[in-house]
């Protein structure tokens, strides 16, 4: 019972990183200018999470919109590329921390797809993103985004990123998370003194 509690609190608290990053988004949102809406717009305001870990790994629910069709009836090329660009991002929520991978994550050095089928207009899929590799200064995910029963994958997609600051005024916009992350990293720093004070009192024996 007490494991199951405790997967239960890791689980939300990885969802919670990954809707951080959500909640901030709409608060910059609103402070842009009357009228104008940047081009990730619609996937901030669409994309459902349905689930995420602390490894860093999130599940997205999308439904496909009219706006995003070509003249074949079918999501566009190009419209893939916005929405693997911030479901792949978002899976470094869970990981990040004060100042590393904070936010949205550095920028973009190269985002590669692969078309595999074609996505019907208004049907609804997941997008399941992980992150293979991270470090201080890059990381890269991979995602797929696949039929509501995962038995259709549409495409695929490998997300090379690079840590930069993120822009200080977008964290100055504070969230209900960043106290919890904060308290959270203070621990895990204290914790890892007390790891390497231990070690230390052994090396001296």
């Amino acid at each position: 019972m007490a494991d199951q509690s405790k997967k239960d609190e890791v689980r939300a608290r990885s969802i919670a990183g990954v809707q951080a990053i959500f909640d901030r988004y709409h608060l910059l949102e609103k402070e842009r200018p009357g009228g104008h809406r940047d081009f990730d717009f619609d996937i901030m305001n669409t994309a459902k999470i349905l689930d995420a870990g602390p490894e860093g790994w999130v599940l997205f629910e999308l439904k496909i919109m009219d706006n995003w069709s070509n003249l074949n009836n079918v999501m566009h090329g190009g419209a893939y590329g916005v929405i693997f660009d911030m479901c792949t991002t978002t899976a470094l929520g869970p990981l990040a921390r004060p100042g590393y991978w904070d936010f949205l994550g550095g920028v973009t050095r190269s985002l590669n797809i692969s078309y595999l089928r074609g996505v019907p207009l208004k049907s609804t899929v997941r997008i399941r993103s992980w992150v293979v590799q991270y470090g201080r200064t890059m990381a890269m995910i991979r995602s797929e985004m696949t039929s509501e029963d995962g038995k259709t994958v549409y495409a695929t997609c490998e997300h090379h990123k690079v840590n930069v600051a993120t822009p200080p005024d977008h964290m100055a916009v504070r969230i209900p998370w960043d106290d919890e992350i904060e308290r959270i990293h203070q621990a895990e720093q204290e914790a890892k003194k007390t790891r390497n004070g231990k070690a230390g009192e052994k090396g001296k024996l």
